[in-house]
């Protein structure tokens, strides 16, 4: 009798599979997708119902061949890829693939790789899901049609090489439209007003000013904070109102994709794609010693936060022994999923809640423990009790003003004692005094503090996933691939976490937006993917979607053929050092450069260089009679970048020279310019630049700097190459007993004084440095 035949899309899910399954099932990987749409055309006739020209994938034909030869004979054969539309799109190439022909094919949904849960799903297989496979299907050929149409269209009117998409021209946009608002953002000036008061018994506290006869006051500028002083000048200040109120605060619910996304990036400092390749390992399976491979998590591509009736019986048996009946509610917390989620799916959570992050950390690579860690205890805290906390409030009057002071103590800590989101606000505890109704209070000081509004802040990674989930534009699976593709199209830059759209990214919008409206509409964008959704429910046709779609998409492509502007370069705002004209920013096959607007006349080029805010540097001086570029004027320094291990050079910025990665703009890493005592630049460590021991030679003012060359650490003289001064081994922090510098150096078992006016020297004891 043949084995049962069971094909996932993951080698690491395979053999996962297998060590469970052992002899009865053979389990094979399609190695991801089988068939798609071709590379070279759009594949997709929209003159036939929108017909797809699905072509075996490069490399792919070996593999269904494989799989005949495994399917020879074996007449049911169970399809488990990823349990998502994705993963149904799978399973539907691999029957077409195979035939149907003396086959009977079983859909077998995964949502965790555990013992328990694969006999389950086996033994309870479900059909292949057409209205699923319709609704990816729809999804893969609205992206190709947008994408293969307008990438082209950019190509001519602005530089080979752009692409456009369905939803990550709609993300560049939202980041454009906050770039706008921080461009046009005017500060405005306002003040607030806060009273140092003392009571009958201590602490001293703090109480803002709140009111003026009973509306609230918000003062504008000095002259209000004067006038206000002058009028509290012999004002008495008396406690109006004590008011003690409980508060509850309930733990966040366990991950789904786009919260796992988000939580990762701010408290991990993950990039979504990074936490999506991960959490992939984590569900796959993990070897664990003689243990073997084991998935540890749920399936991490859902946006529902149901978790079954097992799970949760089980973190609250865990819970109730870990941390104490205090701790475990009456009844397990129920959270609602976003609009639209597939219920069919968990949260993502661990699957064995007793399978500690410390029990598994030696297994682990150092980013695989902290994405468990932080998906366990946000799982088991998210089934705990409430926080519990007290809020005082003291209202306090002076003359018309009323001044309000809050203090926050926390009565139980509650799941707080196990996790809290990075997003909320950590009450720092203010401690006010016993007070009472009527009591009059002592004023010690007045703190008039001026402030201005700030503009919006530029999104981070983990703010836009945030703002593409709210407005319903994309789905969480997809969010990680669209910030990778802005990034890397140079559309946006990464500075520090915050994104910033380029010059390109703001200019690429533009065009799209005015010749494309409804594309680049976020409403009309999340309306079209309500639309996919009612798509894979069974709730609407596919082809009705797409022709609702396409007519007034195509329409609009005819148009702005003819209408899009053509934009070749942009304005950077600066002159040309060699003939004084405009320059412009120009795109080439390297990526972006400044040229002379008066080329041909004019041959100066350099590349763009940006500073740390990401904001274009002047050009530097060209060299006598070359045009040159900053690299080939100050030239490579034989140095390799710590981030991505190519060549540093020095280049010229606004504050003047320094190191910079070659790898620019894939690599943006940056470094202070310090010369080393042989002439070169070497790397120095951040933070450690400066120090306080001062140069030892006559008539410097200089001091000594940690600085590293090829040969290891060593101290120089801050104002190199002016003063040589250089020390193998740290100052010791001594004062020289003879002439009083105020450090001495370590020679052998000697200390010497460094001063060459200064002959003193005595046996070394511990060092104690100073210098680094």
């Amino acid at each position: 009798m043949a084995k049962s035949l069971l094909i996932v899309e993951s080698p690491t899910k395979a053999k996962t599979l297998q060590k469970y399954l052992g002899k009865e099932y053979d389990v094979r990987s399609t190695k991801g997708h089988v068939r798609d749409l071709p590379k070279n055309e759009l594949g997709v006739d929209v003159d036939k119902d929108f017909q797809a020209k699905y072509v075996t994938i490069v490399g792919k034909a070996k593999v269904i061949s494989e799989l005949k030869k495994a399917a020879a004979g074996v007449p049911d054969i169970y399809l488990g890829p990823d349990p998502d539309r994705e993963g149904e799109a799978i399973a539907w190439h691999i029957a077409e693939s195979l035939g149907e022909k003396n086959h009977r094919f079983h859909r077998v949904l995964l949502t965790e790789i555990t013992q328990k849960a694969i006999r389950e799903a086996l033994a309870k297989p479900v059909p292949l899901n057409r209205a699923r496979f319709e609704s990816q299907q729809a999804r893969r050929i609205l992206d190709r049609l947008v994408g293969y149409q307008l990438s082209p269209l950019l190509w001519q009117k602005v530089k080979a090489g752009l692409s456009a998409g369905r939803v990550q021209s709609v993300a560049l946009r939202l980041l454009v439209d906050r770039e706008k608002a921080i461009l046009a953002f005017v500060p405005e000036e306002y003040w607030t007003m806060t009273a140092c008061l003392a009571a009958k018994e201590p602490p001293r506290f703090a109480a803002r000013l709140v009111k003026y006869r009973g509306k609230d006051i918000k003062p504008g500028n000095i002259t209000e904070i004067e006038n206000i002083l002058a009028d509290l000048e012999e004002a008495a200040f008396t406690v109006a109102g004590v008011e003690k109120k409980p508060q509850k605060r309930n733990p966040a619910p366990p991950f789904i994709t786009s919260t796992l996304q988000m939580e990762a990036n701010r408290r991990l400092r993950f990039s979504p794609q990074n936490t999506m390749r991960v959490a992939q390992r984590l569900y796959e399976g993990m070897t664990l010693g003689d243990e073997g491979p084991v998935g540890l998590i749920t399936y991490m591509r859902t946006d529902s936060t149901r978790v079954s009736g097992e799970a949760l019986e089980a973190v609250r048996s865990f819970i109730g022994g870990a941390f104490g009946e205090k701790f475990l509610p009456k009844s397990p917390h129920r959270y609602k999923s976003p609009k639209g989620a597939q219920e069919a799916h968990e949260a993502i959570r661990p699957t064995d809640v007793n399978r500690r992050p410390e029990d598994v950390k030696k297994f682990l690579k150092k980013d695989e423990f902290a994405l468990y860690e932080l998906i366990w205890r946000r799982f088991v805290a998210s089934q705990m009790a409430q926080a519990l906390f007290q809020l005082t409030t003291v209202d306090v009057e002076a003359a018309d003003y009323l001044f309000r002071a809050t203090a926050t103590v926390m009565t139980f800590p509650g799941f707080t004692v196990l996790y809290q989101e990075t997003s909320e606000e950590v009450e720092k505890e203010e401690k006010l005094p016993r007070l009472t109704q009527g009591e009059n209070l002592e004023l010690v000081d007045f703190d008039p503090q001026q402030h201005f509004t700030k503009p919006p802040p530029r999104y981070t990674e983990a703010s836009l996933i945030k703002e593409l989930e709210v407005q319903g534009i994309g789905r969480p699976s997809t969010y990680a691939t669209i910030l990778g593709n802005l990034q890397t199209r140079d559309y946006v830059l990464k500075i520090k976490t915050r994104l910033r759209p380029t010059e390109l990214g703001m200019a690429v919008s533009d065009l799209l937006v005015d010749s494309f409206p409804d594309v680049m509409d976020p409403k009309f964008t999340a309306h079209l993917e309500e639309n996919l959704d009612r798509i894979a429910e069974g709730e609407a046709s596919w082809l009705e979607i797409m022709r609702e779609f396409y007519g007034p998409f195509a329409q609009e492509l005819k148009d702005a053929k003819g209408r899009m502007p053509a934009m070749r370069t942009l304005p950077s705002g600066f002159t040309c050092p060699k003939c004084g004209k405009e320059l412009l920013i120009r795109w080439g096959r390297a990526g972006e450069f400044l040229g002379c607007s008066a080329y041909p006349e004019c041959d100066f080029t350099q590349d763009v260089q940006r500073d740390a805010q990401g904001d274009l540097l002047p050009p530097s001086a060209p060299m006598e009679g070359h045009a040159g570029t900053p690299e080939s004027k100050l030239g490579p320094t034989g140095l390799v970048c710590p981030d991505c291990g190519k060549e540093l050079v020095v280049r010229r910025g606004r504050k003047g020279e320094f190191l910079g990665c070659s790898g620019y703009p894939k690599c943006r890493f940056t470094r202070d310019l310090v010369w080393g005592p042989d002439g070169k630049p070497i790397l120095a460590e951040p933070g450690e630049q400066t120090g306080g021991a001062p140069c030892p030679q006559e008539g410097c003012d200089g001091h000594l700097v940690k600085r590293r060359s090829r040969r290891g650490i060593f101290y120089g003289c801050s104002r190199y190459p002016k003063c040589s001064f250089t020390l193998n081994q740290p100052p010791v922090e001594v004062p020289c007993p003879q002439c009083g510098f105020p450090w001495l150096r370590k020679k052998g078992k000697k200390l010497l004084c460094p001063k060459d006016a200064c002959d003193y020297e005595e046996s070394a004891p511990a060092d104690a440095a100073v210098g680094g």
